[in-house]
């Protein structure tokens, strides 16, 4: 079978690596030019370290993490009002056996293991045509080809999604949250470790942590807000409309601010979730992002995407390359993992909000939802 996965971040790479084990042809299209920068740390958590495991990419992947000392939160002053050496900001408990890595360096990780796959780099696609013979797809370089499925493994705003699916509104929740990321000298000379600054009684803020051994920096920077109107590829009025918002901030984030311009890596976005009846139609299905965004609020959108690719790929070589039983294989063993790991971008958030209030948090453990599946042997 001849297989087309739109994306290729982290869920499209996973997947044909799956793909190919199984036997199927591959080709990826990806809008940028190559494998895209930057990006935030992520984590692989619970089923996600077992698909890890079985693709022979744990140990790499270990190798590449981001190994965190501990945090510390500031006020406007930089003056230190909390810090921990447990748990940190972006990875939470230290001690878990949870990996945190870079979204870029997951991605080469990702790509480099799935072999044999077609790239159409700085394409996207433009329309499919269903019928009994396949998917019929024109892409917007005026290439046409047929293709037996097509994966829309292409995020949030998915293009796949709106052309097969209908409009990101009908589908799209948006969680009051927008963050932006990117890569900065490691002014603070900062040693395994993330600092932090939240203004007091405001919805926003910021903070920097060391990666790569401390040689450069990722810079957060984030704001509550009701949905706004701007074009999510336009990456310079982005950048004015943070430093809109957060220009005259404490600490030291109007200095990350200034590196933002320079930064090729920059990305700014809503926190928002994607729910949906049905994550096929067809020859089409959705994976990852495209289908069930968790948001970084979740902490879980990386894991619920290798573990989606694992399932996915594995439904239909059991399935025998049968599309329709694929797919509903493969939603009837996701449905209840994806959803519990939705609500905790809900959970996480009441979490933080007792912590500060300090009162117990009485809701759902993590570790438990995080971990709530048992993988399937293919």
């Amino acid at each position: 079978m001849n297989i087309l996965i739109s994306g290729a971040s982290i869920g499209g790479p996973a997947l044909a690596f799956w793909l190919r084990k199984y036997g199927f042809d591959v080709t990826i299209v990806e809008l940028s030019q190559g494998l895209r920068p930057g990006g935030q740390a992520i984590d692989v958590r619970g089923p996600a370290l077992d698909v890890a495991e079985r693709m022979g990419l744990l140990a790499d992947i270990r190798t590449a993490r981001v190994d965190m000392r501990g945090m510390s939160m500031v006020d406007a002053d930089g003056n230190e009002i909390y810090r921990s050496e447990e748990r940190t900001f972006t990875g939470g408990d230290l001690s878990s056996p949870d990996i945190e890595i870079l979204r870029d360096d997951l991605s080469q990780i990702m790509a480099a293991a799935a072999q044999g796959v077609d790239y159409l780099f700085g394409d996207s696609i433009r329309e499919i045509v269903q019928d009994a013979e396949g998917a019929h797809v024109t892409f917007e370089s005026g290439l046409r080809r047929t293709f037996d499925i097509v994966v829309g493994a292409d995020g949030l705003h998915s293009n796949t999604r709106r052309l097969v699916f209908g409009p990101e509104s009908d589908f799209s929740r948006h969680l009051g949250t927008y963050l932006a990321v990117w890569t900065a000298p490691n002014t603070l000379g900062l040693d395994r470790w993330q600092v932090f600054h939240q203004v007091p009684g405001g919805n926003w803020g910021g903070g920097v942590m060391s990666v790569r051994g401390n040689s450069e920096a990722r810079v957060y920077m984030g704001f509550e807000s009701e949905p706004l109107d701007y074009d999510y590829r336009d990456v310079a009025a982005q950048k004015r409309l943070l430093q809109e918002r957060l220009g005259g901030a404490g600490w030291v984030l109007p200095e990350l601010l200034g590196h933002m311009w320079e930064a090729a890596d920059f990305h700014l976005d809503s926190m928002s979730q994607i729910h949906m009846d049905s994550w096929s139609s067809g020859r089409v299905v959705l994976l990852g992002d495209a289908g069930y965004c968790g948001s970084p609020l979740s902490g879980q959108g990386t894991s619920m995407a290798m573990v989606g690719a694992y399932v996915l790929a594995g439904e239909l070589a059991a399935a025998g390359g049968d599309h329709v039983a694929g797919f509903a294989a493969y939603e009837r063993e996701l449905r209840e993992y994806v959803r519990r790991n939705q609500e905790l971008a809900y959970t996480n958030k009441a979490r933080v909000e007792a912590e500060q209030a300090g009162v117990e948090f009485d809701g759902e453990d993590f570790a438990e939802v995080a971990g709530g599946l048992t993988l399937k042997d293919y």
